[in-house]
């Protein structure tokens, strides 16, 4: 006959070996979920896009990292017309700022979406979403340049997706 001591041991093992594994399954860094298989893109290159450089191309293969306050500038190339979703997750947020701006440049710079969004707003889609996105219809096909820039305080990761109008 087992003592309650041997008893309790036991079950308080068992009930452990399941939490930590409820722990390890259900608690991911959700800045590694964001990035996911992506390659990080120093966006350190010189391609001209505008009578600009930008730092780099970025498709569903990679993505980039930075700082604001601050501006940045890169390419993502659309072969048909296309629905681009820029996403940001935000970290080592500081300061909500006063405004985020994204530009969305057609090919050649012909026209531009710009949208800008109020910095507390900014921080309430990450609240709720963990991520800020902003999102645009680019109807030319070739290289089209994403500007954007912030006044928050914060580190950013920044990836681009890009669906095809005709599969949407």
């Amino acid at each position: 006959m087992m003592n309650v001591v041997t008893v309790f041991c036991r079950n308080a093992q068992r009930a452990g070996v399941f939490l930590l594994t409820l722990f390890a399954v259900g608690c991911g860094d959700t800045r590694d979920d964001f990035i996911g298989p992506r390659v990080k893109d120093a966006c350190d290159e010189s391609w001209p896009v505008c009578g600009r450089v930008a730092g780099c191309i970025l498709g569903a293969e990679g993505y980039s990292e930075g700082r604001f306050p601050g501006r940045s500038q890169f390419i993502v190339q659309v072969p048909e017309a296309s629905h681009v979703k820029l996403s940001f997750y935000m970290d080592e947020v500081t300061s909500a700022g006063e405004e985020t701006v994204v530009i969305f440049h057609e090919e050649g710079c012909r026209a531009r979406t710009r949208q800008a969004v109020d910095g507390r707003a900014v921080l309430d889609s990450m609240e709720k979403f963990s991520v800020f996105t902003r999102e645009a219809e680019l109807t030319g096909v070739g290289d089209h340049l994403i500007e954007f820039e912030s006044d928050m305080q914060a580190r950013y990761a920044v990836k681009v997706d890009i669906t095809p109008l005709r599969n949407r």
